[in-house]
């Protein structure tokens, strides 16, 4: 499994989770398996996403897309995001 994480401070959260649940048919698309959202306990407007896809290919192709810069202003988003893809490893190997 390959994660997408996405770090973005907001301005208004609500007008950003109509955008993303309106933009929810492009996650299938993209092949993202699953997707967690995250708040800071410290900035209720500071948000993590987190999309988990099968490749890192796929993983490339949504952070690349189209789509989604486009969709980032339209949801509120201010400036770029922190984005990297990660996958897991053991801490005991």
């Amino acid at each position: 499994m390959v994660t997408m994480f996405s770090r973005h401070t907001l301005p208004d959260v609500e007008t950003w989770r109509r955008a993303a649940a309106d933009f929810a048919p492009v996650y299938k698309k993209y092949g993202i398996v699953r997707t967690t959202c995250y708040r800071s306990v410290d900035d209720p407007n500071d948000i993590t996403v987190a999309h988990e896809f099968e490749t890192v290919e796929a993983a490339r192709r949504f952070a690349d897309s189209d789509e989604l810069h486009q969709a980032r202003p339209k949801a509120g988003v201010a400036g770029e995001p922190t984005v990297w893809i990660a996958t897991p490893f053991s801490l005991t190997d």
